[in-house]
């Protein structure tokens, strides 16, 4: 099951709740109407910090944990916040087309899947990405905030110019059950590179975890 977390794609676009323990919450509240006492939670990026969050808000929630690409630390100014302080409604789909660019591709991505990307990005109002982003941004970065207890695989592209090698090691020394797997020639977006390679990775992971 892969959610549209709140504000994103065809979740409700509410006013308020774009806090990262309140999407982390909403994660919970999911796995409660789902009827699901735990699950594997797998995170891309930003998404992997809310995974993070929810591992420490509600470690009783989280089986094991898989973070691509997922930062140690979002707290402060995102580098492109002022180009998202200045965005109008309806959002131009240009924009969410050129901000496919702030993360290098260094292996093909299907065409189809980008525009996927774009349509997506699109249906997000431009107060949404702005709460969403001041949400990470003002967060305590969850590892300074709790203890992440489950197992967890850690996936990070070698070339990825948004995220350090050094960051992805301190967030695997601060995961007790963690696993650091280097992709070195992929970069931010490993998930769009190298699909079939992590869904391996992954299931390899998982074979050893009891769930």
């Amino acid at each position: 099951m892969a959610p549209d977390l709140r504000g994103h794609g065809d979740s409700d676009k509410t006013e308020t709740g774009y806090s990262l323990p309140e999407v982390a919450d909403d994660l919970a509240a999911l796995l409660d109407a789902l009827a699901l006492p735990k699950a594997v939670v797998i995170g891309s990026s930003s998404g992997g910090y809310v995974g993070q969050q929810l591992a420490v808000s509600h470690p009783e929630r989280v089986a094991a944990l898989v973070l691509i690409g997922s930062p140690l630390s979002l707290h402060g100014r995102a580098p492109f916040a002022d180009e998202v302080d200045q965005l109008p409604d309806p959002v131009p789909e240009s924009w969410v087309r050129d901000s496919l660019s702030w993360f290098t591709l260094f292996q093909p991505v299907p065409k189809e899947y980008l525009e996927d990307r774009v349509r997506d990005g699109s249906k997000v109002p431009a107060r949404i990405w702005k709460s969403s982003l001041a949400g990470l941004g003002n967060a305590v970065p969850p590892t300074e905030a709790g203890e992440i207890l489950a197992p967890t695989l850690i996936l990070w592209g070698g070339r990825d110019d948004l995220l350090s090698r050094q960051d992805e090691e301190t967030l695997a020394q601060r995961i007790p059950q963690s696993r650091l797997r280097i992709y070195e020639e992929a970069g931010h977006v490993l998930l769009w590179e190298n699909p079939e390679q992590i869904s391996s990775d992954v299931n390899r992971f998982l074979a050893d975890i009891p769930v």
